[in-house]
């Protein structure tokens, strides 16, 4: 958790131009390292872990340069919106407080009082510097990495949107599905099932038509967030996107598919996928930590035939680094958050204090939930439909319910009150047959490579009930330890020499 003491890391200004705007802001606020002179393979993706990993999962941005065998101002960014400050930017928000959970607060009252804003459609943006087509399109001549030792190959969009159309209802999805660099001019595109650029696809390939495709590498941030989130179904990543930052994102015509493509993103690649058209695709270390999808074997998925390649000079590569949580997801654990805790709201659930999607979970597999309890059964009633509601519901393995003493960002709070408040015998409960993923590492193998579909898998979810029992909360045993007011009173006497709670020297 960064400096519960830190002021003005928010601002309500959201009208950077574009990506590189963003980055100077992002400079501005000492929060952008740039490192000259890695190698793409292996060596980049590795430096953002080990900083990622030993900031739990906070770190600065970084942005790679002079990378060997392409041009200087090829560059690649990794940590887009890894911390508190850097995700304030990107929407606006304004803290007083630099915690977690002050952001998460700030999002959901975001997200209460947005209204959705439609894209502006405009006749030129920098994306339009360069344009190739036909056979001038050389995907090879960008810095795609690959990740880890174990990846079948270089992965061209992790960090993207995916931008498709509905063909009976015509609205615009964006979603963020990995893209394998098959070769010069094709990529593979991996959907999981129940995704909605996997229920478009699947609606032109019972037509025997071509899925149209574009993938927007260096978007808006704010739009490159929405992408990742659970926006429900008929509502465009972009209106969500321009809802959340309050101006419009910017479009034009993409010249091969006509889909409305970012106009100040980095690259654009535009083509086309075709029924029963794959391709071997993967193995890829994904978010949960695993190489679970058909474990370190690569699995048939569909070919991005890539018609045009759109491109600002010296490009910036957005990368994101699934790996063993806590990796890159920080941004998607506090709006995943927001999103959940605005559901419970939704759904009639009082009291609600605190929802936290951990990190250690890779932001899906274990939530939490603090209430403050209002009558017999509402801790069930709070973790049975977190567990089930549109952005819990995907896997969502574990979801803890506490009582509104317990920090819900702190893991070792969470763990005990699991471990002293929760009798296994009465305070959990386990609903089966539940929606997965094909990055469930919890799945045999046998079932994934047996099954006529791999995505025909289901998981079962674990609801604690880790609150004091609301029989007897009133009489709960009293907590061991220092009082708030001795608290505040050792801190201003000797937190500067003993640099505690950000009390350091200066």
């Amino acid at each position: 958790m960064m400096n519960p003491k830190a002021e003005n890391v928010g601002t309500s200004d959201t009208n950077y131009r574009d990506l590189r705007d963003w980055l100077d802001r992002v400079d501005r606020l000492g929060e952008l390292t740039t490192i000259r002179g890695a190698n793409r393979d292996l060596e980049i993706p590795g430096i953002w872990e080990i900083v990622s990993r030993q900031g739990g999962g906070i770190a600065p941005a970084l942005l790679f340069d002079e990378i060997p065998g392409f041009p200087a101002g090829f560059r690649i960014l990794f940590g887009e919106l890894e911390s508190v400050r850097r995700l304030a930017l990107t929407l606006g928000l304004k803290l007083n407080q630099g915690d977690i959970l002050s952001c998460v607060k700030a999002c959901r009252t975001r997200l209460k009082e947005m209204t959705l804003i439609p894209p502006q459609k405009v006749e030129y943006g920098k994306i339009l510097e360069n344009v190739d087509s036909g056979s001038n399109v050389d995907l090879n001549k960008f810095p795609a990495p690959k990740h880890h030792e174990k990846d079948g190959g270089r992965y061209f969009g992790t960090g993207h949107c995916v931008i498709t159309q509905d063909p009976d209802e015509g609205w615009v999805n964006l979603g963020t599905y990995r893209c394998m660099l098959f070769g010069k001019q094709s990529l593979g595109l991996h959907m999981s099932a129940g995704r909605d650029g996997r229920t478009i696809m699947n609606k032109y390939f019972s037509r025997g038509e071509p899925y149209k495709v574009a993938v927007a590498i260096g978007a808006d941030p704010a739009l490159s967030l929405a992408s990742t989130m659970t926006v429900p179904w008929g509502i465009s990543e972009y209106d969500f996107a321009g809802g959340l930052k309050g101006n419009a994102i910017e479009i034009l015509e993409g010249p091969y598919t006509k889909l409305p493509i970012p106009a100040s993103a980095e690259i654009v690649v535009e083509g086309e996928c075709r029924p029963g058209d794959t391709q071997l695709e993967g193995p890829f270390g994904e978010w949960a930590g695993y190489y679970a999808n058909c474990g370190l074997s690569p699995v048939q998925e569909p070919i991005i035939h890539v018609k045009t390649v759109l491109y600002r000079s010296k490009p910036i590569l957005t990368c994101a680094q699934p790996a063993k949580p806590p990796s890159d997801l920080f941004a998607q654990s506090v709006f995943r958050s927001a999103l959940i805790w605005d559901e419970l709201e939704k759904a009639g659930v009082p009291n609600v204090r605190a929802v936290w999607c951990d990190l250690a979970g890779g932001s899906r597999l274990f939530n939490v939930v603090s209430i403050k309890q209002a009558y017999p059964g509402h801790s069930r009633q709070a973790g049975m439909i977190a567990s089930q509601c549109g952005s819990g519901v995907y896997i969502g393995r574990y979801t803890v319910v506490v009582d509104d003493d317990i920090d819900v960002t702190d893991l070792k709070e969470v763990i005990w009150a699991m471990s002293t408040r929760c009798d296994p015998e009465k305070s959990i409960d386990v609903i089966r047959r539940c929606r997965s993923s094909s990055a469930d590492p919890a799945i045999s193998p046998d079932v994934k490579t047996s099954s006529h579909n791999p995505d025909d898998t289901f998981t079962a979810k674990a609801i604690v009930d880790a609150c004091w029992p609301y029989e007897w909360k009133d009489r709960a045993f009293p907590v061991a330890q220092v009082s708030p007011e001795l608290h505040r009173l050792i801190l201003e006497r000797w937190g500067r020499e003993l640099k505690l709670n950000g009390h350091g020297a200066r």
